[in-house]
């Protein structure tokens, strides 16, 4: 069993499940058991010292700031839908990132396509290509408009 792979699914576990009840927590120790000696050779997870403060950055800076961003983007589509006059500029747009783990650039195409509105299609080297319902411009600022706030707080998170 690898003790990291444990910890990370049973945190998950507490997470999605939201609750301090005795049966929930033993049911997650054994699913978390079982997860970790199935999956432990899929999993290149390694404790380190960045990691507990890494994970506090991502659950309450991150998910806080992500979830913002989804709640606007999704007002965002749902007054193009309402609206009589579409204003839409669909597109393809190739985003290069700075971010240099693989968890980090999968972190932030999953954010894009979480948003309303976007979503990611391809991962190559340090580009994503992100298909994006209004496209305000193909120049590097007006990209990064979109998703800098997620790449500089993915950042403190994962490098």
């Amino acid at each position: 069993m690898s003790f990291s792979v444990f910890i990370v699914t049973f945190f998950t576990w507490l997470i999605l499940t939201w609750t301090i009840d005795p049966q929930e927590i033993i049911v997650g120790l054994i699913v978390s058991f079982v997860v970790s000696l199935i999956f432990k050779k899929y999993y290149n997870i390694k404790l380190n010292g960045k990691f507990i403060p890494g994970l506090f950055k991502f659950l309450f800076i991150y998910v806080p700031v992500f979830v913002w961003e989804m709640l606007k983007a999704n007002l965002d589509v749902a007054s193009r839908v309402v609206e009589p006059k579409v204003r839409v500029k669909p597109g393809f747009v190739r985003i290069k990132t700075g971010l240099k783990g693989d968890v980090a650039k999968l972190t932030l195409a999953n954010s894009i396509t979480l948003t309303p509105g976007t979503i990611t299609v391809d991962i190559k080297d340090d580009e994503l290509y992100v298909h994006w319902i209004d496209v305000k411009g193909t120049d590097e600022e007006s990209k990064k408009e979109f998703y800098g706030r997620f790449e500089r707080i993915l950042k403190g998170v994962y490098e």
